[in-house]
């Protein structure tokens, strides 16, 4: 048998008892730009949480002190969303959580389509969820990632729900502050109105969506959340937009001022970035703008790369 050397064996000893002491290092997530990466987790999991979201023995550390509380979009998912960006954001340190609000009482798969109730109704459950994650990290306040109506539903919360207190940075992907007229929807709106038929072309759409008809440009509900101005004071505002947006239409629908807010928009210096409403919530660059604005400390170079569109 060879003989190990006195000092020899002393240190690999120490090392021994100092990784027993540390514990084995974390293993990374896979992480996968593309926007339909969680599309699988909730097929395998109705229901679920994603790799690295949901962990409610998560503490914060002192890098990071604030949760990540994921805000999905329209027709979206606390999986089916965020496929991307729960494991990027667990594998950075953070804690991260995600729900589904706003999906209709029924069976899965329609219990995995959010964002369809009343927007208010939906921050409620917003609410309730923050609430929890800060009882379970001990922390202050969270940091919000939102994207598409995930960027307003919040929004809602802070400004009439009294979560003000409770956000601290609050980024969004594709941001609908001042609502959308894709496909002329808000036009439509706007000449039924002057037919009369209002009441009926809103019932007819907001029996499947309710929140559809409430972030349309100019409507009632986007006119009373935004007086007074978009953004609460307190928070910081993150903005992440493309210009290739097809739902948020104009984009510059997100792009609102104020002193505590910063505009990005992905193609600004970076033409191969073909991300649309959807691919943003898949893009490189796209996340790491996200990372930069919730630890601007330790911003790194924003990437650019060729992203197709709709996937990311």
């Amino acid at each position: 048998m060879r003989r190990v050397p006195g000092s020899a064996l002393v240190i690999a000893v120490l090392a021994a008892l100092w990784v027993g002491a540390a514990g084995p290092a974390q293993a990374e997530y896979p992480v996968d730009y593309n926007f339909f990466a969680g599309i699988p987790n909730e097929l395998i999991n109705h229901g679920g949480s994603l790799p690295g979201s949901n962990d409610w023995s998560c503490q914060p550390s002192a890098e990071h002190p604030n949760p990540v509380v994921l805000a999905h979009g329209t027709g979206g998912g606390a999986q089916t969303n965020w496929g991307l960006y729960a494991p990027l954001l667990a594998n950075e340190g953070y804690c991260v959580f995600s729900l589904t609000y706003g999906a209709h009482d029924l069976p899965w798969p329609i219990s995995a389509v959010g964002g369809m109730l009343p927007i208010g109704q939906s921050a409620a459950q917003f609410g309730a969820f923050v609430d929890r994650v800060l009882a379970a990290t001990g922390a202050a306040k969270v940091d919000v990632v939102g994207h598409s109506q995930g960027t307003v539903m919040p929004n809602y919360y802070a400004k009439r729900l009294g979560g003000a207190d409770k956000i601290d940075k609050y980024v969004s992907l594709a941001p609908a502050w001042l609502g959308s007229n894709a496909g002329g929807s808000a036009d439509i709106a706007a000449f039924a109105d002057r037919l009369g038929a209002g009441p009926f072309f809103r019932a007819t759409v907001g029996s499947l969506c309710q929140a559809c008809i409430e972030l349309l440009r100019d409507s009632a509900f986007l006119t009373d959340l935004n007086s007074g101005g978009v953004y609460v004071p307190g928070i910081t505002y993150t903005n992440i937009m493309t210009s290739l947006d097809e739902v948020v239409v104009p984009y510059t629908g997100g792009f609102v001022t104020g002193p505590n807010a910063t505009n990005i928009v992905v193609q600004d210096g970076c033409a191969a970035d073909f991300s649309d409403h959807l691919a943003i919530a898949g893009s490189p660059r796209a996340a790491r703008f996200v990372l930069n604005a919730l630890d601007p400390a330790h911003a790194r170079e924003v990437p650019c790369e060729y992203v197709p569109p709709f996937t990311g």
